[in-house]
């Protein structure tokens, strides 16, 4: 899908076809749109398919027509009624009189420059829009970090109260989500640091102190992921041991069990052979008498267990 948008007046418009200081915005194309988008700018049809591509690396290129960057962008995805994060690379090519993006989804990074809500927001001024775009997606991380940070609130209480594998499980999915996170925020770090030293695009006074918030705002994302997967890595390390001391009690419990009982099977097996000269074996109470020594020093040695520091 091809959407083309321009400032008019202090309006964002969509207009038919991209003139001189328009936006086209490219999700998803297809074969024939690249082509013809392609052909237009006259930009090589293999940079255009990069984005596409879900392994993509971000990355700067400056070429004759064109200057290429590539970076990740967060997004999510709902997977058997369960929200995963994840990122996916994000083109935009800045020629001498168009800007143009290019992405698999439909994200909302670029919703508020459709609908006109981003303030200071013109097509025509291109380096200015590529900075806010890089703000909005620095932002986008900060804000799918703190949604994790909340999921893994959440799935912490529950596994105070039930140590279940489905919370477990969980855990280990927000853990791969802020691993995704922070790699793709590292791999951005590098193309602004690029960019600062970057000659190609434009540069103006007024835009440069957006730029160094974007630098801000993305440092501030790479220590929230860090902050987070540390504190998820430790939790998960304290429940890993918690579940393995609640084994041991299990097994410890369990092992008590198995000693104590040993002690009147060991004394009924002995009276229950087939021999001449048992004792008690004509005595009328003789079955009792047999079951009142084995309850009693199975007592004795529930006690004895019992008082064990070991067993306790």
């Amino acid at each position: 899908m091809i959407r083309i948008f321009k400032t008019v007046e202090g309006k964002v418009q969509k207009i038919p076809a991209a003139e001189e200081g328009s936006w086209v915005a490219m999700t998803n194309p297809t074969q024939e749109e690249l082509i013809s988008i392609s052909e237009q700018f006259l930009i090589d049809l293999d940079d255009l398919k990069g984005p596409l591509d879900e392994e993509e690396r971000s990355r700067i290129e400056v070429e004759e027509n064109y200057t290429l960057i590539i970076l990740d962008i967060p997004t999510t995805e709902e997977r058997q009624g369960k929200e995963y994060f994840y990122t996916i690379p994000f083109g935009i090519y800045i020629t001498e009189e168009n800007i143009i993006t290019v992405c698999l989804v439909d994200t909302p990074i670029l919703a508020v420059f459709m609908d006109g809500r981003m303030r200071n927001f013109k097509t025509q001024k291109r380096t200015r829009f590529l900075y806010q775009m890089l703000y909005r997606n620095a932002a986008m991380f900060l804000q799918f970090l703190r949604i994790i940070d909340k999921k893994s609130d959440e799935v912490e209480k529950r596994l105070h109260i039930s140590q279940r594998n489905q919370e477990i499980i969980e855990m280990l999915e927000l853990e791969k989500s802020l691993i995704y996170l922070s790699t793709s925020l590292r791999g951005n770090e590098m193309v602004l640091e690029k960019l600062m030293r970057n000659t190609s695009i434009p540069r103006y006074e007024d835009d440069e102190e957006l730029l160094e918030d974007v630098i801000i705002e993305n440092k501030q994302a790479i220590e929230m992921a860090k902050i987070y997967s540390d504190i998820m890595t430790g939790m998960m390390d304290a429940f890993a041991s918690v579940i393995s001391n609640n084994l041991n009690i299990v097994m410890k419990f369990l092992s008590v069990i198995t000693i104590v009982l040993t002690i009147p099977t060991i004394i009924t097996s002995a009276f229950g052979m087939n021999v001449g000269g048992i004792p008690f074996s004509s005595h009328p109470m003789g079955f009792w008498i047999i079951c009142g020594l084995s309850l009693v020093l199975t007592l004795v040695a529930g006690i004895i267990i019992g008082r064990t520091k070991s067993f306790r």
